[in-house]
């Protein structure tokens, strides 16, 4: 890869803009989850320990251009600086004079808070006049935002073209588990692709088939695919205006070589609800009055054979209803099982989005998984091919 980590630079005696996502839930003048500011850590105390001064660079919230007071980065100090360990200090803007003064003053072991990037309009107009302001206070560029960096803002690409720049080591982490899963993968590679909709997915499900083995479908985009093959899904979540789409998907799999998995048995019910009567039947035998709510044990069963010839996994997605038992069974018997076999090191396994990360927290498989990405967004668009702005900057 192109882009540089914090141990190819000389960070001694640096001023070291280091832009971070510590967007977190903030209560009553509280941090609530302090996950967000933990996995910056590593970070700021390789920056610190290199002799290099730490200068935050983040977003809070959307406020749009505007000075929203309730959006200040300044309630997170305390918070930061338990996680450091160092006294954090914080500036009132992220450029001009109140910038300059706190850089200025900086002590070394401190680290500098500067604050709310967005309350600059230029910030999210990627505005070149912004990231000289910016460029001003430091004299090297860390991003440890890969979750901010799927946009091409003043604080994630531009001014990473204007100072020395690396990857912090969140980000190079991030990038690291995203090339061992899709770049240069050891195969053969399985991906599982859940939730609601084809429609959302569809630049993801392209790009996928072209690089994986065995493509997993689940959720309610499963039922979609069903319904293209002639299947009544009776009154299940379905996309039946994307059937022609989902043909088109499928026979473009067939001719990359990439094999399509959908359920093979089903988990029907009439309502959705916890405990809801349900049963299980064949995928072409749903009622017309049930809806499918997640796969079956025999499909559950195919899943594990394929994870288990399996050398790469990429996940993104549950499989059913995963929120109310009993329809999170497949979800967390095939998360199980990867993270068995991830935790045993025959299986790379990666994974990430919002549903993804709660339902293999949910089926206590997270920690065994090679690399949980919690960056959403920017995990999404990578997983579809796309340049990301704030990564192509640092090459």
């Amino acid at each position: 890869m192109a882009w540089k980590t914090l141990d190819q630079m000389d960070l001694a005696g640096k001023r070291v803009l280091t832009r971070v996502d510590i967007n977190v839930p903030v209560e009553d003048g509280r941090v609530t989850d302090a996950t967000r500011i933990e996995r910056i850590v590593p970070t700021i105390r390789a920056i610190l320990e290199a002799g290099g001064k730490p200068i935050l660079l983040a977003h809070f919230g959307r406020p749009k251009g505007a000075h929203v007071p309730e959006m200040s980065l300044q309630p997170l100090v305390p918070a930061l600086e338990e996680a450091f360990g160092t006294s954090v200090v914080f500036a009132a803007d992220c450029r001009g004079p109140a910038a300059e003064a706190a850089v200025g003053a900086l002590e070394d072991g401190q680290v500098l808070l500067l604050e709310n990037t967005r309350f600059h309009p230029g910030e999210e107009k990627n505005d070149d006049a912004l990231a000289d302001e910016m460029a001003a206070l430091g004299d090297a560029y860390c991003n440890d935002a890969f979750s901010a960096a799927h946009r091409a803002h003043a604080s994630t690409e531009a001014l990473a073209r204007k100072l020395p720049a690396c990857a912090g080591r969140l980000m190079a982490a991030e990038l690291k588990a995203l090339e061992a899963a899709l770049g240069d993968p050891r195969r053969p590679v399985a991906a599982v692709v859940g939730g609601a909709k084809v429609s959302t997915k569809l630049d993801l499900l392209s790009n996928l088939i072209e690089k994986v083995d065995t493509l997993i479908i689940g959720g309610g985009m499963a039922n979609t695919f069903l319904a293209a093959q002639g299947l009544s899904v009776g009154k299940s979540l379905c996309e039946h205006d994307m059937t022609g789409t989902a043909k088109e998907i499928a026979e473009k799999a067939a001719s990359t070589g990439c094999e399509i998995l959908l359920p093979r048995d089903v988990v029907v019910a009439r309502e959705f609800k916890a405990g809801a009567p349900h049963g299980i039947v064949k995928a072409e035998d749903c009622p017309e009055d049930a809806m499918i709510l997640d796969a079956g044990p025999d499909s559950v069963a195919h899943i594990r054979d394929v994870l288990d010839r399996s050398e790469t996994l990429i996940w993104n997605g549950p499989l059913g209803a995963f929120e109310i038992a009993p329809f999170d069974a497949a979800t967390n018997a095939a998360a199980s099982h990867a993270a068995e076999l991830s935790a045993a090191g025959k299986l790379v396994s990666v994974a990430g989005g919002g549903d993804t990360v709660a339902a293999l927290n949910k089926a206590g498989a997270a920690e065994s998984f090679s690399y949980i990405s919690t960056a959403g967004g920017a995990f999404l668009e990578w997983m579809e091919g796309k340049t990301l702005p704030g990564v192509a900057a640092l090459g």
